[in-house]
């Protein structure tokens, strides 16, 4: 199911590949959001294109949009959205909480029990209960070839009474899902849980030696990337990962800003997956890839600029920014990407860019997030690249 290939001599990273039903995917990889069974403005042909190994949809929004009976119908998901390869799908949970609501008293619109959760949609306040077996039975109807099992995700901060018994609910909702799982027939997607605790270790590490004894496929991190800093994400993986067993994927929910990815797979991650690329590029966002090789064991978070304001980033990183919408660029008539494999990546202008922006026309939000997906694609490459010749 999982294999590691290759382990870095400098790090704790490593390269592998991960067997699923509809492929094997090579480790570590970062997987584009199809949430809603779409990655914004760009299809799944040009995700093929760019190298992309999986898509991540969301069980909670599907579940809502379109409904899981009707993509089984359609043949399930794969077939809806015309995607051959795997698909993770994410459980909902954090969605579940995040999205509900509150009423016109200030109420939370989510009512939580020991054996599910009940909570109105934000498209149209209809009532759901969801169970751990129901979200796991919605994800085989999807097709799904990674499945998640439902957690609840803590809202930090919190009191650490409250974080525990999050914690216990989790492992018990995980425990009951697994159950679930061994009765089904047939073919079953890949079965991954997810560890919780906030910034508390000892929560942190009983809910992952928990866990493992329920014993899972793969072992999901969540609850990072809600608001703490960089370096309280790192301090958790430094004494998360070494415990999580070797011989299963680590999966960092989330997470990130490229070089939060590096520093991620320096301490043992395999699987990341974010929103940035799409949700960067629709605000005129461009992730460029500076010349420099990826093996520098520092990463800053803060892009170092020069006093003209372009960007430039010191030689001690691996990539710049630049925003589209500033008027240096209207009349820079390079390339978006010289070296794109897509053919509108290289023949169209930074300037037609900027103007595609600035008349607030979509082509551009779509021509810069398909910039930034292959940025992300080809850092994985670079990754694997530099973890197979010592480098990282």
């Amino acid at each position: 199911m999982f294999k590691i290939l290759t382990k870095s001599k400098k790090s704790a990273a490593r390269a592998g590949v991960l067997k699923t039903a509809r492929g094997n995917i090579k480790t570590p990889f970062f997987m584009p959001c199809a949430t809603q069974g779409a990655v914004k403005t760009v299809s799944v042909q040009e995700m093929e294109k760019l190298g992309a190994q999986v898509l991540l949809a969301n069980t909670y929004h599907l579940m809502l949009q379109p409904g899981e009976k009707l993509a089984s119908k359609a043949g399930g998901l794969h077939k809806f959205i015309n995607w051959h390869k795997p698909i993770l799908t994410d459980s909902g949970g954090f969605q579940i909480f995040s999205l509900a609501g509150k009423n016109k008293s200030g109420q939370n619109l989510v009512e939580l029990t020991r054996n599910g959760v009940k909570f109105k949609s934000y498209v149209d306040g209809g009532e759901y209960y969801l169970t751990p077996e129901k979200v796991l039975k919605i994800q085989m109807d999807l097709g799904a070839d990674i499945a998640v099992c439902l957690d609840e995700c803590v809202k930090l901060p919190a009191k650490k009474e409250y974080i525990e018994q999050s914690v216990a609910l989790t492992s018990y909702w995980a425990k009951k899902t697994l159950n679930y799982y061994k009765k089904l027939r047939g073919k079953k997607p890949l079965l991954f849980c997810v560890i919780q605790g906030g910034l508390n270790k000892e929560l942190r590490l009983k809910s992952l030696v928990d866990l493992v004894k329920i014993g899972f496929d793969g072992y999901n991190i969540g609850g990072l990337s809600v608001g703490e800093t960089s370096e309280e994400m790192y301090a958790v993986l430094d004494y998360l990962c070494p415990q999580i067993p070797e011989d299963k994927p680590h999966y960092l929910m989330g997470v990130g800003y490229p070089e939060q990815i590096v520093e991620a797979v320096k301490r043992g991650v395999d699987m990341f997956d974010c929103v940035i690329p799409t949700r960067e590029g629709r605000h005129g966002k461009l992730f460029i890839p500076h010349p420099q090789p990826l093996s520098h064991s520092c990463c800053p978070r803060d892009f170092a600029r020069d006093r003209r304001g372009r960007g430039e980033l010191d030689k001690e990183n691996f990539y710049k920014t630049i925003n589209i919408n500033r008027v240096k660029f209207k009349k820079d008539f390079s390339a978006i990407n010289e070296n794109s494999k897509l053919p509108e990546l290289r023949e169209y202008s930074l300037a037609y860019l900027h103007h595609l922006f600035k008349i607030k026309e979509p082509l551009g939000q779509r021509l810069a997030s398909l910039n930034n997906l292959e940025f992300y694609l080809d850092l994985m490459k670079r990754i694997r690249y530099a973890i197979r010749n010592n480098k990282l």
